[in-house]
Parts: structure tokens; C-alpha cells; sequence
């Protein structure tokens, strides 16, 4: 079959973690955007982006980019790409669409003009002149950025974000997809320590323990494209093989997750059973003052709470105040904190070795890495594979 283009779309702030690990599936055509890593593949990439990135919000597969300042333009142009070749004749073709800093800004209008050119290019394939839709679904998306249009369809359905495991999530849950994003920029590896100290329904420890096994993220759910017959299920088939011909489903790993609310622990319990790593992840009710370990190396990562609630502020900087102080006991460990309060380093009591502006959905945050010394090393060090 034909090369594909692919897009992986990802959060403001996590373009390099996702073109890393784009490359690391052993695609090395990447061209990296604001909110976007675009790559050549096979089509057989679709299966294998969808059950492995962890940082990526989707994948989409691009049909076509243009310049169009006119309706016109955007009609002629759609409708000359391949569309027969991509969408089979009874499927659920919808339009949705967005556009920035271009003169065609009305995004009802771009999607019927799309929807109509799409329907005439889909005419002449199959001599037909209606479309029932009651097949397998292929969302179309139309996006201007400064007059480029770029047509593509999703072939993730729900967002990467959804594993499948979390159908029970705290008031304030943290995305899964940004949760891996921490713990690889934390350069955490399988043989060491992690504490997450506000753990929450437990999406840190849990990601942790996917990626500490090599657990594709995607394992457990379907893909919208999987029901294609675009796409060989013999591909999706390989593909699936390859998550468990690769997971390391007998590596040992010390992970905690703590936390002082016993019904948010209870949701932390039964998404990591859902998950499958519930046997690797040690949840235990504790009040952030008695947080200690007899190891004398490892990694805290956390998204401690914001106090975005105006009665919530002292609150939240007492809590930062104690961290600094509970922290500092294990004085050989590395932290790594997420924070959106702009004086977090002066209540926590010191600077960061580093940082890194993130979106944690809409809130503007940053990542505070503190890094605490090497540990000797013990032989080599027990890494994560992927694909490649």
C-alpha cells in the first residue's frame, strides 16, 4: 500500500516528547509544529501511533494542504484530493473545522463548503448521487492557520488520553497523556523508586507502571480506524501482537501512590486493577507529613493542588511551605512538581535545578525539577524499550 502522512497532535509544550517518541517507533520523516508532529509511514503506522504514543492527544491522517482565501479556492481544492481512495462509500463522513488568523474565519461555512466538496469528489467514484452515512465512521477536520488549509481525518476516535482504565476519576484528574508526560521528562527508569505523594485516582503511578513495563498505553481500547476497511486487519493484528511481544510484564517496580483521602484511594485502587498493574503499585493513605522512605534514592512526581479558588490560595501555599520542608528530608531524592502559582519556588523554600511551561488543560503550569545526586550505578541500568 501507499505511504501515508500522519499528524500527531499534542499539547502546547510536549511537541519534542511526541516527535521523540515518533521516532522512536522508527519514523524519521518528522517535521515538528506548534500543536503538531506531522511524519511519513506506512499505513500500518496508524495502528502502531495509536496503540503507542503516550503523549500525543490523536492521530490524524492528512489528506491534503492548501492556500485558500476564497471559497472557492477551499471547494476546487477539496474536492481534487483523493478522497475515493481514502472513505468507502457508505461511510459516516462528518466535517468539523477551526480556523486561525485567516480571511475564511466562518467555520460553519468552511465545513458545508468542505462537506459538499467532499460529496462531489465522492460522486464520481461511486456514481452515486446520495450517501446514506451508515457505515464506518471517518471524521473529516478542515484547519486554516494564516490562509494554509490542512484536511484530515482523525483516526483515534476518543482522544490518546482515554487508556481505557479510568472510567472513575477525582474532582480534579490530571490527563493521562501529560501524566506520562512528567514522568519521561523526569527520565525516571524502572529500577528506582517512585512516590507520588498526591496521587489522587492514580494516574501518575499507573502511567508510571505502563511505562515502567513497556505497556503500550493504547493495549487496552479500540480505535475508530481499526473499523476501516481502509486498513487491512491484518495490520491492526500485527500491530497488537507486538504490544505484548514487547511489554515486560515481569519486571519488578516500586512505585507508591499516597494520599490523604481515602475515597479518591479507592479510585485509585480500581483504575489500576482495570488497568492490569494494580499488583505493581503500592496506594496507601498517608497525610503528606509522615511521607518518608528507608530508599535512599528515588524520584517524587506530582501535581500537587493549585488553590485556583481565591480561599484556596494560603491554603495551597501552606501546602507548598510543607512540601519544601517534607521534601527536604529526602535530601538524595529528585522532585519533579507541577505548579501553576508563579511563587512556588520561594515557598517551597529553594530554586529549581529546572523548569518547563506546560498547559494542564487550560491552566498555564510549570514543571519544577529539583535534581538530586546520581545514584552509584549498579551495572547497566534497566531501561524502557519501544517499537522500533
Amino acid at each position: 500500500m501507499a505511504d501515508v502522512e500522519l499528524i500527531a497532535t499534542a499539547t502546547f509544550g510536549l511537541e519534542a516528547l511526541v516527535a521523540k517518541e515518533v521516532k522512536d517507533l522508527g519514523y524519521q520523516k518528522v517535521t515538528v509544529e506548534n500543536g503538531k508532529v506531522t511524519f511519513g509511514a506506512d499505513w500500518g503506522a496508524i495502528c502502531r501511533a495509536n496503540l503507542w504514543l503516550r503523549t500525543a492527544d490523536r492521530v490524524r491522517l492528512k489528506v491534503g494542504e492548501f492556500k485558500a482565501t476564497t471559497f472557492d479556492e477551499l471547494f476546487e481544492q477539496t474536492r481534487a484530493l483523493p478522497w475515493p481512495e481514502l472513505i468507502p462509500g457508505d461511510a459516516e463522513f462528518p466535517v468539523e473545522g477551526k480556523s486561525v488568523k485567516s480571511t475564511l474565519f466562518s467555520i460553519s461555512d468552511c465545513q458545508a463548503i468542505v462537506k459538499k466538496a467532499v460529496v462531489e469528489s465522492m460522486k464520481q467514484k461511486y456514481k452515486q448521487q446520495w450517501f446514506s452515512e451508515q457505515g464506518p465512521l471517518y471524521k473529516i477536520e478542515v484547519a486554516l492557520l494564516k490562509d494554509i488549509a490542512t484536511l484530515t481525518i482523525d483516526t483515534s476516535g476518543a482522544g490518546l488520553h482515554k487508556r481505557g482504565y479510568r472510567e472513575l476519576a477525582s474532582q480534579a484528574p490530571l490527563k493521562e497523556t501529560l501524566a506520562a508526560a512528567l514522568i519521561i521528562l523526569s527520565r525516571w527508569h524502572p529500577d528506582t523508586v517512585l512516590m507520588d505523594p498526591f496521587c489522587g485516582s492514580g494516574t501518575i503511578p499507573i502511567e508510571a507502571a505502563l511505562i515502567g513495563q513497556n505497556i503500550a498505553p493504547g493495549i487496552n481500547r479500540e480505535f475508530v480506524s481499526e473499523s476501516w476497511p481502509t486498513i487491512p486487519r491484518e495490520l491492526w493484528r500485527q500491530a497488537r501482537k507486538e504490544t505484548h511481544d514487547l511489554a515486560h510484564y515481569d519486571r519488578p517496580l516500586d512505585i507508591i501512590g499516597t494520599d490523604i483521602d481515602n475515597d479518591v484511594l479507592k479510585l485509585a485502587r480500581q483504575n489500576a486493577g482495570e488497568a492490569g498493574v494494580e499488583e505493581l503499585i503500592h496506594f496507601q493513605r498517608l497525610p503528606l507529613a509522615d511521607v518518608r522512605s528507608s530508599k535512599k534514592y528515588g524520584k517524587i512526581i506530582c501535581n500537587p493542588p493549585y488553590g485556583e479558588r481565591l480561599g484556596e490560595i494560603r491554603e495551597v501555599e501552606r501546602l507548598y511551605r510543607e512540601m519544601g520542608h517534607v521534601f527536604g528530608r529526602l535530601d538524595t531524592w529528585s522532585y519533579y512538581i507541577l505548579a501553576a502559582h508563579p511563587q512556588f519556588e520561594r515557598l517551597f523554600g529553594r530554586p529549581a535545578t529546572k523548569k518547563r511551561k506546560l498547559y494542564n488543560g487550560n491552566i498555564k503550569v510549570d514543571y519544577y525539577q529539583y535534581f538530586g545526586p546520581r545514584p552509584p550505578r549498579k551495572g547497566k541500568e534497566s531501561g524502557v524499550n519501544v517499537p522500533g
